[in-house]
């Protein structure tokens, strides 16, 4: 009887091991060597960040923890993949590599690319496993929208891969591990290393945690809280985090999930609350799907039309002033500085965000995309790039949503407590003067000790400036060829889902065809 051939797990962006396809499959076929490697290039890129790192820390040391009730080690390997695979290859000989697919940035699809050349070069058998709803090779959504439901709905509603309940460990695995789990948290990594003093620790242990307790009580007031940036924090499921860094599966969320709505089917509330998150998890794949499909959508405008609308510039007062949150608008410095310390901002206030960065303040959308990436614990390149192009108006094909951050602060932050907490300088303002400390009268001035432009800046005029991109974005996107482009848009990347009869009868033309994760009403300028 032939030895069986080593089995290597490659861990990603996937740090569990329940529904984890690859690990039963290579536990079930011979001995396991499980690597997840360090890549200098990944923490180099201008994407990435400490917070990431720091969460990403937390959940191999949970991994390795969880690996070890198993008897097998987790070698963790400072380098390149294809190093790693080399090194491989000379001391094993033949192996067979398993991981998971993965929709990322250029980086990793570059990098991916590398390691599926250098597996044919050499004959090593590369099997990757679907850990989204996401299909490769997908080239348009037109004549494949119910076929995309339909498999997505065959992947959640398929059995959870059950974690192997033992398995052999790979011999003198000693060789490939460069750095125990205790000395993680020591190393500083990414491109970014501002620190995160309050952001969420990672690991399956916490994200565990916090869907029983989303479930369990939290999920029932989501519905009604996840536009507001103070209640969102405490009701929203805060998954996000998890769910990039794969510590919890989709598809087990989305089972569970399943569960619960049957549970609370006759509490109204829970129900509303619960049909909303559902909705929330269904997109989270469609959007990946947008990257996958279109890979550019990262680093260039999606609308040829848009393209180089607006100079790119990196030290750009505005950006500055935006990135640091002292644009003298209350809402959006709150929601940075808060970004800052925390790594999270709900949806609405990430909205709200970009489009003050875009229509308000007249900037690019690459940089204040990358600076957003490096602040969000939870980022996933296929939600966040499609994302901000969207609400930056540059994909020709959606709505212009432009967010008005004083509407924002007084339907989302009526007691102005979020700004208060955030931009300490307007605490002492009544509440009705926080979202627009600018415009407060001359005798409130002295009475309560401040002055615009001494105390707190005095906003660029944002509002005249939104204006001007609106009207000009329009003007641009009306031409023959612009709309000639938006349908070709329209045709390989818009929404797989059809409307209802009620629905399309209210039906727009090409710019109305996708959803917004972002869009909760509809709530504009």
């Amino acid at each position: 009887m032939s030895k069986a051939s080593l089995q290597v797990v490659w861990f990603k962006r996937d740090l569990r091991l329940h529904d984890h396809a690859p690990l039963s499959n290579a536990a079930a076929a011979g001995p396991v060597l499980p690597v997840f490697a360090i890549e200098p290039e990944q923490w180099q890129a201008p994407d990435s960040a400490l917070r990431h790192w720091q969460f990403a820390a937390d959940s191999l040391v949970d991994l390795s923890n969880a690996l070890e009730t198993l008897s097998l080690p987790l070698c963790i390997w400072q380098g390149d993949m294809v190093d790693l695979l080399n090194a491989l290859k000379t001391h094993y000989g033949e192996f067979v590599l398993h991981s998971h697919e993965e929709t990322g940035n250029a980086w990793s699809f570059a990098r991916d690319l590398r390691v599926k050349a250098w597996c044919q070069q050499h004959g090593s058998p590369w099997h990757e496993a679907r850990q989204h709803g996401v299909v490769r090779g997908l080239k348009s959504r037109v004549d494949d929208r119910s076929a995309w439901e339909k498999q997505w709905e065959t992947l959640m509603t398929a059995p959870t891969a059950t974690a192997p309940q033992s398995a052999q460990a790979a011999e003198n695995w000693q060789a490939f591990h460069h750095i125990d789990v205790e000395q993680l948290h020591d190393l500083t990594l990414g491109f970014d290393t501002t620190p995160c003093p309050e952001r969420q620790p990672g690991g399956r242990s916490e994200g565990r945690a916090l869907w029983r307790s989303f479930v369990a009580q939290r999920g029932r007031r989501y519905r009604g809280s996840i536009s507001k940036p103070l209640l969102a924090w405490e009701f929203g499921s805060r998954l996000s985090p998890h769910l990039a860094w794969g510590t919890l599966s989709m598809r087990e969320v989305v089972q569970s999930l399943r569960r619960q709505r049957k549970k609370h089917a006759e509490d109204t509330q829970w129900s509303r609350s619960l049909r909303a998150f559902a909705s929330r998890l269904h997109w989270h794949c469609h959007f990946i799907q947008k990257l996958e499909s279109e890979p550019s959508m990262e680093s260039q405008t999606l609308h040829p039309a848009l393209s180089g609308l607006r100079e790119r510039d990196s030290d750009h007062p505005n950006l500055i002033a935006w990135k640091r949150g002292q644009t003298g608008v209350p809402l959006v410095d709150a929601c940075m500085r808060s970004l800052i310390a925390t790594g999270w901002i709900n949806f609405r206030m990430r909205a709200m965000l970009i489009s003050h960065a875009t229509f308000g303040l007249g900037l690019h959308w690459v940089e204040p995309a990358l600076h957003l990436a490096r602040l969000f614990i939870d980022f996933e390149p296929g939600i966040h790039y499609p994302q901000v192009q969207m609400q930056a108006g540059a994909t020709g094909i959606n709505a212009l949503r432009v967010y008005n951050p004083i509407k924002q602060a007084e339907d989302n932050d009526p007691s102005g407590e979020f700004i208060a907490r955030w931009v300490p300088e307007l605490t002492t303002l009544p509440i009705e003067w926080r979202a627009k400390p600018w415009e407060l009268p001359e005798s409130l001035r002295q009475r309560f000790g401040f002055q615009p432009g001494i105390n707190y800046p005095i906003p660029h005029d944002f509002e005249a400036e939104a204006r001007h991109w609106k009207k000009l974005l329009y003007e641009l996107r009306r031409t023959p060829d612009a709309r000639e482009a938006s349908q070709a848009i329209v045709d390989k990347l818009a929404s797989q889902r059809r409307p209802s009869k009620q629905r399309a009868k209210k039906a727009k033309p090409a710019n109305r065809q996708q959803l917004s994760l972002f869009d909760e009403g509809g709530l504009e300028e």
